[in-house]
């Protein structure tokens, strides 16, 4: 069998599934229709979605690494993570916060944290879903159960994340944040609220409102995907604001790629070329902020 072919339209529908208002019935009779037939739609589905069955680019068990599941406390109760950094380092850690997107702390995301540590940094993933008992395995579940998070606490808990990451034992007291879709918008809003954060990156993350930007005291480095309609669309206010009030940032567009495009768990919509320039400018954004 010839491998399907996926078209913008059948990665559109799936944004739109993922994203917005269409359920799963609804996505799946979209992609019946673009594909042809219910086979090839069966076929194209799992091609669309992140899969955990792809190999992590880390080894959960790799022996430069520490790792560890860790609780630290917010407002309203303790939060489970994630914790990677390196087994023997040379001094003091920066540390990073990975804010997962709205799959949850999953098997992906733990391996992008094992990826900074190996950068050098101790990286803490939290579990933005804790308060309502944690990342289920089951992904459709785990979107639904973003659409009840009460914003305005998950922020107070990535506060509390940078706070307990930056009195982490080995830690050099700075702290960074990158997140990814619903984390990269994450990102924005802890760049709003704490002023102490000090850098982040966020990758196609829906911007803060244009008033929320004079709160900003971070640099940032905000990626997007060329092809990302529904996230780009906030870029021009994004840029003005924060130029207006004369902060510090780059943004960076991938021309020819789709939202998600640093997320190798997804076969149709990740792009190698564009993830792996966005991670060295994304290691090297850090390490100019958070080192020393």
């Amino acid at each position: 069998m010839e491998k399907p072919v996926i078209t913008q339209a059948m990665i559109d529908a799936y944004d739109e599934y993922t994203h917005l208002t269409l359920d799963r019935r609804g996505f799946m009779e979209k992609l019946t229709k673009l594909a042809g037939s219910g086979a090839a739609a069966a076929a194209i589905a799992p091609m669309l979605a992140a899969s955990q069955a792809r190999a992590a680019l880390t080894e959960d068990n790799d022996a430069r690494l520490q790792t560890q599941a860790v609780t630290f406390s917010a407002p309203k109760g303790e939060i489970k993570a994630y914790l990677a950094q390196p087994k023997n380092p040379a001094g003091p850690l920066p540390g990073v916060i990975v804010i997962h997107e709205n799959r949850g702390l999953n098997p992906h995301i733990q391996d992008v944290t094992r990826r900074l540590a190996l950068e050098g940094f101790m990286a803490l993933a939290p579990d933005f879903l804790s308060p309502l008992g944690g990342t289920p395995q089951d992904e459709d579940k785990a979107r639904q159960m973003f659409t009840t998070l009460d914003m305005a606490e998950t922020v107070q808990n990535a506060v509390a994340a940078q706070t307990w990451l930056a009195g982490h034992k080995g830690g050099n007291g700075k702290v960074g944040a990158v997140g990814f879709c619903w984390g990269g918008g994450l990102v924005n809003q802890l760049a709003v609220a704490s002023p102490t954060l000090g850098a982040g990156v966020a990758y196609y993350g829906m911007q803060p409102k244009a008033d929320q930007v004079a709160k900003i005291k971070a640099p940032l480095m905000l990626h997007y995907a060329g092809l990302d309609e529904r996230i780009d669309a906030g870029i021009p206010a994004y840029r003005k604001a924060l130029e207006e009030n004369g902060k510090s940032f780059e943004i960076f567009i991938y021309d020819g790629v789709n939202h998600a495009f640093n997320n190798d768990t997804s076969e149709a919509r990740y792009d190698k070329k564009a993830a792996d320039l966005a991670w060295s400018r994304t290691i090297a954004f850090l390490k100019t902020h958070l080192d020393g």
